[in-house]
C-alpha cells in the first residue's frame, strides 16, 4: 500500500510539473499560450516580448518553433513549421507597417538576395495597405507551412494567396532575428533569453 501511495504522488507531482510549464505567457497583457498547432504540428513558444519605437510600445510578438531554439541561425535553419505572432499595442496606419516590415528585410540581407523578393516584398506591401489601419489589440500571424509557403493571416483571416519561397519566410524572420533587427530586447526575448 505505501509503495502506492508513492506513486500516486510521484505521478501527480509530474502531472503538476506539465500543467505548470503549460502555463501561458502574458506580455504587456496580451496572452501566447505555450503551445500552437499548425495542421496537426505542436509548436512550443519558444519567447515572447514587446517591440518598442523610443519609449512607445508597440507590438507584442511571439515566436513558435518545432523545438527551443536560442539562436537566429538555429531558429533560420530549423526544419517544418514555424510561426510569428503578433498583436498590436497602438493604432497604426497598416501602410506604414509594411514599409517598416520591408526596410527591415532590406537591412537584414544583400541587395541582391533582397532584389529577388521584391514580387512577394510588393504584394505584402499591398496586403497591409488594402487594410488601411491596424488598431490596438488587432493581431496578425506568418506562419511557415512546409508543401505550402509563408501564410500571411490578419484578425485571424488569411490574406491572399501563400508565399511559397522559403527565402521570403527566412527574410521576414530576420526583421526582427536578423543582425539589425527591429527591436534588440524584443530579439532576446523572442531566442527566449531570460530577462529580455
Amino acid at each position: 500500500m505505501p509503495g502506492t501511495r508513492l506513486k500516486w504522488m510521484a505521478c501527480a507531482a509530474a502531472f503538476a510539473t506539465l500543467a505548470a510549464g503549460a502555463e501561458p505567457v502574458v506580455v504587456s497583457g496580451v496572452k501566447y499560450d505555450d503551445t500552437y498547432d499548425i495542421r496537426g504540428t505542436r509548436l512550443q513558444l519558444n519567447g515572447a516580448g514587446v517591440r518598442y519605437k523610443a519609449v512607445f510600445k508597440v507590438y507584442t510578438a511571439g515566436l513558435y518553433l518545432p523545438k527551443k531554439a536560442g539562436t537566429p541561425d538555429e531558429v533560420l535553419a530549423m526544419p517544418g513549421p514555424r510561426r510569428i505572432s503578433i498583436t498590436m499595442l497602438r493604432d497604426i496606419d497598416s501602410a506604414e507597417l509594411g514599409k517598416l516590415f520591408t526596410r527591415g528585410m532590406e537591412d537584414n540581407m544583400d541587395k541582391a538576395a533582397f532584389m529577388k523578393l521584391i514580387p512577394g516584398v510588393m504584394r505584402m506591401s499591398q496586403i497591409f495597405s488594402d487594410n488601411k489601419r491596424l488598431n490596438a489589440g488587432d493581431s496578425f500571424a506568418i506562419d511557415w507551412v512546409p508543401g505550402v509557403g509563408a501564410v500571411l493571416t490578419l484578425r485571424g483571416v488569411q490574406q491572399g494567396e501563400p508565399f511559397k519561397e522559403p527565402e521570403f519566410f527566412t527574410a521576414l524572420m530576420r526583421i526582427w532575428l536578423g543582425p539589425v533587427p527591429a527591436d534588440w530586447k524584443l530579439k532576446e526575448a523572442l531566442l527566449g533569453k531570460a530577462g529580455a
